[in-house]
């Protein structure tokens, strides 16, 4: 009898699917799925599918997954392919996760300085991806904070969530428990800005449930990926994402990026010209914006590189 469950963990082409009673069956594609994945993550952690359970298996619990249910949200990377992966395409579709209901996009006041061009990248593909953001400044107790509120000022003002925390004082923990409370979130950060730290503040020990698998290939094809679901106490569940840090854009042209920039919203229709890239064309109301102060310096200069890195995609391929 099929039974639908949640994908909580990916590694090596196997999926680990937790069913209505808790318990979790590691499960392998059926062939004509197989033949879809070629082109793309037909499964991933976050998904909703339907196995087969196998019972003539004596090292554990064993299924086939036979189908995967539509996603409300998908969060994608594009990743170089070799060989005959991807259809003979030089990118393919990569998942990081399925219906994720949020991304936690973790950096730190000080010790490291915020790298605010990753997290104008991250929030870029949160949009694309229709998921709700929440910025996280850990490490507060390091910094000066009039200088953390000049920092992410521009990001409030853009009505996105920032919660100020910091592990080493044990501020701001119980909004973010409230925050992933019921809900399947991605988390990501670079490292050094004490996330291990705030996971384990969330849930005893859950840096390390996060950690048992390798995490994502940074070098080479960028195609080899484990992943995982942890459930949280609180209810819902964490998955720690590292490779988001270095995600190029999924299926974003070059012509729609400003659309994933949503301080530019209020300002692309008063553009004179309806493709303005927003560089040097005349009659540009995001360059104005900018001169006015209404949009940040930074997140501008931010978007340009993001431009340049999608013309020279698109560009070769």
């Amino acid at each position: 009898m099929p039974e639908a469950g949640l994908v909580v963990k990916e590694q090596s082409g196997f999926f680990w699917v937790e069913v209505a009673d808790g318990t979790i069956y590691m499960c392998r594609l059926r062939g004509r799925l197989l033949e879809e994945a070629q082109s793309s993550d037909v499964a991933a952690i976050g998904d909703r599918v339907t196995i087969t359970i196998l019972h003539d298996d004596e090292d554990g619990d064993k299924g086939v997954i036979e189908s995967v249910e539509d996603r409300h949200t998908v969060l994608s990377r594009a990743v170089r392919t070799e060989g005959n992966r991807g259809g003979g395409e030089p990118l393919r579709e990569q998942v990081i996760i399925a219906n994720a209901d949020q991304a936690i996009f973790v950096l730190a006041a000080a010790q490291p300085s915020p790298d605010l061009m990753m997290l104008d990248r991250l929030l870029a593909a949160a949009e694309k991806a229709e998921l709700d953001s929440v910025i996280v400044v850990n490490k507060v107790d390091l910094e000066d904070p009039r200088e953390i509120a000049t920092k992410f000022a521009p990001y409030e003002r853009m009505n996105y969530t920032v919660l100020y925390t910091s592990a080493f004082l044990n501020t701001g923990i119980q909004e973010l428990q409230n925050i992933l409370k019921d809900k399947i979130s991605t988390c990501t950060g670079p490292s050094g800005v004490g996330k291990s730290s705030l996971l384990n503040r969330i849930q005893p020990n859950l840096a390390r449930s996060v950690k048992q698998v390798s995490g994502y290939a940074q070098e080479g094809v960028h195609t080899t990926r484990d992943s995982l679901l942890v459930k949280l106490d609180v209810g819902g569940y964490l998955a720690d994402t590292p490779g988001m840090r270095y995600l190029t854009l999924w299926d974003v042209e070059p012509e729609e990026l400003d659309a994933y920039f949503v301080d530019f919203g209020p300002y692309i229709v008063k553009c004179r010209f309806g493709d303005c890239a927003h560089r040097d064309e005349p009659g540009c109301a995001v360059r104005k914006a900018v001169k006015e102060g209404a949009i940040s310096v930074k997140r501008y200069k931010h978007y340009l590189n993001l431009r340049a890195e999608l013309d020279e995609i698109y560009a070769i391929y």
